[in-house]
């Protein structure tokens, strides 16, 4: 099975170096030196990983072959594919990959059925869950644990505690308000 695991940025520096979006919790074993990862494109690839370093707070790549700030250039938005055995699991328990999340049922604590995830989105600070919903509507759920508090695999749901507002805006709370002087 193959699993985006990083988005290539733009260049960095003179000698090919680029910078890259994280999409993977073990970036230490997916983009390690070394590795070698499919693209998409995939004329781009197949990319083999020289050296990587954190720099400022993001992660730095250079590739084999890539010697130049122009063909790094030329790598920008390029998707970077690792394979990875469907059976495999993360490491830490509360981490799943994004093919064990797609089409789980989603249901609220009391059993309410809410839809089945279509999608995951990857943002900077946090993750959501894109669900699809039965009238063919969709809402976003942020993929933390006081919203997502149980992901059940083997029978294939996601329960979700969800705030007020959150499935349904007419039901929204306003948290505070202002009065005017």
């Amino acid at each position: 099975m193959q699993l985006v695991v990083a988005r290539i940025g733009r260049a960095h520096g003179i000698k090919g170096e680029v910078t890259v979006e994280v999409r993977t919790d073990e970036p230490e074993l997916r983009l390690a030196p070394g590795a070698v990862l499919a693209t998409a494109p995939s004329v781009v690839g197949p990319l083999t990983i020289a050296t990587g370093r954190v720099h400022s707070g993001r992660l730095l790549l250079r590739f084999e072959g890539v010697a130049d700030r122009t063909a790094a250039e030329a790598l920008r938005n390029t998707l970077l594919i690792a394979e990875v055995d469907p059976e495999e699991l993360p490491e830490d328990p509360e981490e799943f990959y994004d093919h064990q999340l797609i089409d789980l049922d989603v249901v609220t604590r009391d059993g309410t059925a809410v839809g089945r995830i279509s999608e995951v989105s990857h943002l900077p600070y946090q993750d959501l869950l894109i669900v699809a919903r039965p009238d063919g509507s969709e809402v976003m759920i942020p993929f933390v644990s006081e919203i997502v508090p149980e992901i059940d695999l083997e029978e294939q749901r996601a329960v979700i505690d969800p705030p007020p507002g959150l499935l349904d805006e007419a039901q929204a709370e306003i948290a505070s308000a202002r009065e005017d002087s």
